[in-house]
């Protein structure tokens, strides 16, 4: 549920493309995207490895300290980030092959 002032800590927006790619169309039709995606999902199952051990580690943390570390909070954001870019591009909500990049 959203508030009118924006200050939920999450926001997801995808702009409505002026046109689509009718090729990237067709070759999801035949999951043919996912051996473009190849390198993506290696890199994002290691990502998401060491995000279950940051987690934990977080955990502990605030535990502890009460406070999460602005470290840990942005590389968990990024990995988020990016998983949600190469879903997007997969589904065909954008045209634009998502960077290797957290942020």
């Amino acid at each position: 549920m959203a508030t009118k002032d924006n200050t939920y800590p999450a926001n997801v927006s995808v702009e409505y493309p002026e046109s689509s790619s009718r090729l990237l169309a067709f070759l999801g039709l035949f999951f043919l995207k996912m051996f473009v995606l190849i390198p993506h999902m290696i890199v994002l199952y290691i990502l998401s490895i060491v995000s279950f051990i940051i987690l934990t580690i977080g955990y502990l943390v605030v535990l502890f300290t009460g406070t999460y570390p602005r470290g840990l909070f942005d590389f968990m954001l990024g990995v988020g980030t990016w998983n949600y870019r190469v879903t997007a591009w997969y589904v065909g909500l954008v045209d634009k092959y998502p960077p290797f990049s957290l942020k």
